[in-house]
């Protein structure tokens, strides 16, 4: 059985809470990306083109900085990772994470909370970050996804 991570960023709490239940499921350790600056409801309008969100997603260099680290990465074979989607893909503050560990020989499953948009490249973006990783094509959650329904999901890299 493969040593699992849940990493995971949440704004809203509801990415956190999908991620505690993956975690809790397939019996891996849970991580949180803190941003070192917190998300405030303004910075998360996506219809203000001045919000901090908005900015960092229309900069495709943007690297919110992290408040914590992972400790031991080393021991994992597999990271999931957690995010909303945002402006169709993963916040920018995935790609500072994808950036700051070593994932060589590493399992990164991606997966998602939306009220409606897909996963778009995130998948793929987060490959270009680790280029030593086996990054699968991830997979949107509802809010209520299930303890069964993320079993099934996750079976195939625990």
């Amino acid at each position: 059985m493969n040593k699992a991570l849940v990493a995971f960023f949440s704004a809203s709490g509801v990415t956190a809470k999908v991620a505690a239940r993956l975690a809790g499921t397939i019996g891996a350790d849970l991580y949180e990306i803190r941003p070192k600056q917190e998300y405030t409801s303004a910075d998360l309008n996506w219809l203000d083109k001045q919000s901090r969100s908005s900015v960092e997603m229309n900069d495709r260099s943007s690297r919110p900085a992290i408040d914590n680290t992972v400790e031991n990465m080393d021991l994992y074979d597999v990271v999931f990772v957690g995010f909303p989607i945002w402006w169709y893909r993963e916040p920018s503050i995935i790609d500072t994470f994808m950036e700051a560990y070593s994932f060589d020989g590493k399992t990164v499953i991606p997966f998602a909370t939306s009220g409606g948009s897909g996963m778009g490249d995130s998948s793929k973006n987060m490959q270009k970050l680790a280029k030593d990783a086996k990054v699968v094509q991830g997979k949107k959650f509802s809010s209520g996804a299930s303890e069964e329904e993320l079993k099934a999901w996750a079976q195939e890299w625990i």
